[in-house]
C-alpha cells in the first residue's frame, strides 16, 4: 500500500475576486521504502505540494490518500493526532523550541503523543546517538551549530518511528560540510528502510534520493 497517494489534485487560492491555482491536476504516489526528491523552480507548486504530502492542507478538488485512507474524512483533531504520529517534518529553518534542550526537543513528540516515559528516555537517547549528538544533549539550541540543530530536528521527526520523513531544503541554510553531513543521515536512514520525501531545487542533493520527481506550473513536469 502506498504511503502517501495524490489523486489529480488541484489547489486554487482566491485573491480577492481572482483565483490563483496552485496545484492543477498533481497526481503522486509515495511507497514504502522510498526517498523521493521532489524538485522544481520557484513558483511550481512545490510548496503546496508539500502541504498536501504532509496532510497540511485539503485539495480544492483531487483527493489525498494516508495509507488508503481520504484525509477529507477526517476531523481536524484526527487528522492533526495521524499526522503528528505518521509524518515526521524537517524544516529549513529547524524550528527547535529554544528553551528545550537538544533531548528535551526529541522527547516532546512523544510526550505528545503519551509514549511511555521509559520509552521516552530510551527512544530519545538512541535517536542522538544515531545523529552524532548524544554528546549535546544537554545543550540548547542557542548552543548548537545550524548543522547539529538539523540533526537534533531530524531525530525529533523520528522519535515518533513515523511511517514519513518529509523534508523541506533540509541543507538550505547550511555550509556544505554540515549539508553533507545531513545529507549523509538521510542517506543511511533510507538504507535502513526509512521512507523520505525531500523538496529541494538543488541537482546535486536530488541525486542522493532514489527518485526525482520535477513539478512546473502546479502539476508534474512532461
Amino acid at each position: 500500500m502506498n504511503i502517501i497517494e495524490l489523486d489529480d489534485v488541484w489547489k486554487i487560492y482566491r485573491i480577492g475576486e481572482v483565483e490563483v491555482p496552485a496545484l492543477k491536476g498533481l497526481s503522486l504516489k509515495i511507497k514504502p521504502g522510498e526517498f523521493l526528491a521532489l524538485m522544481g523552480p520557484s513558483g511550481s507548486g512545490k510548496s503546496t505540494a508539500l502541504n498536501m504530502i504532509g496532510c497540511l492542507d485539503i485539495p480544492t478538488r483531487g483527493r489525498v490518500f494516508l495509507e488508503g485512507q481520504d484525509i477529507a474524512a477526517l476531523t481536524e483533531l484526527e487528522l492533526s493526532r495521524i499526522r503528528g504520529k505518521k509524518i515526521g517534518f524537517v524544516f529549513q529553518s529547524h524550528n527547535l523550541y529554544p528553551t528545550l534542550t537538544a533531548l528535551e526537543n526529541v522527547q516532546l513528540p512523544m510526550r505528545i503523543h503519551e509514549f511511555s516515559e521509559a520509552e521516552i528516555w530510551d527512544r530519545s537517547e538512541e535517536l542522538l546517538q544515531l545523529v552524532g549528538l548524544s554528546g549535546r544533549a544537554n545543550h540548547y539550541p542557542s548552543q548548537l551549530s545550524g548543522g547539529q540543530s538539523q540533526r537534533v530536528a531530524i531525530a525529533r521527526a523520528l522519535s515518533t518511528n513515523p511511517l514519513l520523513i518529509l523534508a523541506d531544503e533540509p541543507t538550505g541554510n547550511l555550509d556544505t560540510e554540515a549539508g553533507k553531513e545531513v545529507l549523509d543521515i538521510f542517506t543511511e536512514l533510507n538504507a535502513k528502510n526509512v521512507t523520505i520525501a525531500m523538496i529541494t531545487h538543488d541537482e546535486k542533493i536530488a541525486g542522493r534520493a532514489n527518485k526525482t520527481v520535477r513539478m512546473i506550473d502546479g502539476k508534474l513536469a512532461s
